[in-house]
């Protein structure tokens, strides 16, 4: 499966993302990588992640039209988890 994990270098999606790796599938994470939260700690869990030769990881922007499209080029995603969120909303 290509699946699409967005918010995949926080703290749940970067559970879901080690499990789903580890069960042979491919995962393309997405998320923006405000500094909301520590930059430092996404970009520890996101280092664990890119050491996975089935892992691919794209930062942009969800709320930019078109961003996604791009980046995923002729990608053909299979399933999406989609756990990103704008956080102090």
């Amino acid at each position: 499966m290509e699946i699409l994990l967005t918010g995949a270098e926080r703290l749940i999606g970067f559970h879901a993302a080690k499990r789903l790796l580890a069960d042979g599938h491919r995962v393309i994470g997405v998320d923006n990588l405000n500094e909301y939260y520590t930059p430092a700690l996404k970009l520890a869990r996101l280092a664990q992640l890119e050491s996975h030769r089935n892992f691919t990881f794209h930062t942009l922007d969800l709320s930019e039209k078109g961003m996604l499209e791009a980046a995923l080029g002729d990608v053909q995603v299979t399933h999406v988890l989609h756990l990103a969120a704008q956080a102090g909303v």
